[in-house]
Protein backbone atom coordinates (compact mmCIF):
# COMPACT_ATOMS: atom_id res chain seq x y z
CA UNK A 1 0.00 0.00 0.00
CA UNK A 2 1.07 3.64 -0.80
CA UNK A 3 0.75 6.66 0.98
CA UNK A 4 -0.17 9.97 -0.60
CA UNK A 5 0.24 13.10 0.76
CA UNK A 6 -0.85 16.14 -1.47
CA UNK A 7 -2.77 19.10 -2.14
CA UNK A 8 -6.34 18.22 -2.26
CA UNK A 9 -9.45 19.93 -3.49
CA UNK A 10 -11.95 20.67 -0.20
CA UNK A 11 -14.25 18.34 -0.88
CA UNK A 12 -11.85 15.12 -1.28
CA UNK A 13 -11.45 13.87 1.71
CA UNK A 14 -15.12 13.96 2.92
CA UNK A 15 -15.94 11.78 -0.81
CA UNK A 16 -12.90 9.32 0.27
CA UNK A 17 -14.24 8.96 3.96
CA UNK A 18 -17.73 8.25 2.43
CA UNK A 19 -15.73 5.58 0.25
CA UNK A 20 -14.42 4.11 3.37
CA UNK A 21 -11.23 5.23 3.02
CA UNK A 22 -8.74 5.74 5.78
CA UNK A 23 -7.59 9.16 5.43
CA UNK A 24 -6.10 12.38 7.81
CA UNK A 25 -5.90 15.75 7.31
CA UNK A 26 -3.77 18.47 7.82
CA UNK A 27 -4.28 21.86 6.93
CA UNK A 28 -1.97 23.97 5.42
CA UNK A 29 -1.41 28.16 5.53
CA UNK A 30 0.61 30.79 3.96
CA UNK A 31 4.21 30.36 2.34
CA UNK A 32 3.31 26.37 3.30
CA UNK A 33 0.01 26.68 1.28
CA UNK A 34 1.74 28.95 -1.68
CA UNK A 35 4.22 25.62 -2.24
CA UNK A 36 2.07 23.08 -2.07
CA UNK A 37 -0.19 25.16 -5.01
CA UNK A 38 2.81 25.71 -7.06
CA UNK A 39 3.41 22.16 -6.70
CA UNK A 40 -0.16 20.75 -7.32
CA UNK A 41 -0.25 23.44 -10.54
CA UNK A 42 2.65 20.68 -12.00
CA UNK A 43 0.87 18.28 -11.06
CA UNK A 44 -2.10 19.31 -13.34
CA UNK A 45 0.07 20.81 -15.81
CA UNK A 46 1.57 17.26 -16.57
CA UNK A 47 -1.74 16.26 -16.52
CA UNK A 48 -3.11 18.41 -19.24
CA UNK A 49 -0.27 17.57 -21.21
CA UNK A 50 -1.27 13.71 -21.23
CA UNK A 51 -4.65 14.16 -21.23
CA UNK A 52 -5.57 17.45 -23.62
CA UNK A 53 -8.78 18.25 -22.60
CA UNK A 54 -11.39 21.12 -21.28
CA UNK A 55 -11.46 18.77 -17.88
CA UNK A 56 -7.67 19.24 -17.07
CA UNK A 57 -8.09 22.87 -18.44
CA UNK A 58 -10.52 23.88 -15.96
CA UNK A 59 -8.00 21.99 -13.02
CA UNK A 60 -5.35 23.97 -14.06
CA UNK A 61 -7.25 27.06 -13.83
CA UNK A 62 -8.67 26.44 -10.46
CA UNK A 63 -5.06 25.94 -9.07
CA UNK A 64 -4.41 29.54 -10.87
CA UNK A 65 -7.05 31.06 -9.25
CA UNK A 66 -6.10 29.63 -6.09
CA UNK A 67 -2.48 30.69 -6.38
CA UNK A 68 -3.47 34.33 -7.57
CA UNK A 69 -6.20 34.48 -4.47
CA UNK A 70 -3.66 32.73 -1.58
CA UNK A 71 -0.19 33.82 -2.93
CA UNK A 72 -0.51 37.27 -4.71
CA UNK A 73 -3.57 38.49 -2.82
CA UNK A 74 -4.99 39.26 -6.39
CA UNK A 75 -8.57 38.73 -8.29
CA UNK A 76 -8.31 36.79 -11.57
CA UNK A 77 -9.81 40.17 -12.47
CA UNK A 78 -6.89 41.66 -12.62
CA UNK A 79 -5.18 39.19 -14.05
CA UNK A 80 -6.89 39.46 -16.98
CA UNK A 81 -6.63 42.94 -16.79
CA UNK A 82 -2.46 42.23 -17.27
CA UNK A 83 -3.08 39.15 -19.66
CA UNK A 84 -4.89 41.72 -22.22
CA UNK A 85 -2.35 44.47 -21.92
CA UNK A 86 0.34 41.94 -22.70
CA UNK A 87 -1.23 40.89 -25.95
CA UNK A 88 -2.13 43.99 -26.86
CA UNK A 89 1.31 45.03 -26.17
CA UNK A 90 2.78 41.77 -27.27
CA UNK A 91 0.38 39.64 -28.89
CA UNK A 92 -0.84 36.59 -28.24
CA UNK A 93 -0.08 32.96 -29.62
CA UNK A 94 -2.87 32.90 -31.88
CA UNK A 95 -0.73 32.63 -34.71
CA UNK A 96 1.56 29.78 -34.33
CA UNK A 97 4.78 31.43 -34.57
CA UNK A 98 8.11 29.80 -33.45
CA UNK A 99 11.27 31.91 -33.46
CA UNK A 100 14.71 30.49 -33.62
CA UNK A 101 17.40 33.33 -32.91
CA UNK A 102 20.81 33.89 -31.37
CA UNK A 103 21.07 35.55 -27.59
Amino acid sequence: MTIISKLVRDKIPEILREKGRLIKVNRVEGNELCYHLLKKLNEEVDELKSNLSIEEIADVLEVLEAITRTCLGKTMNEVMSVKEMKKKKLGGFDKGLIATYYE
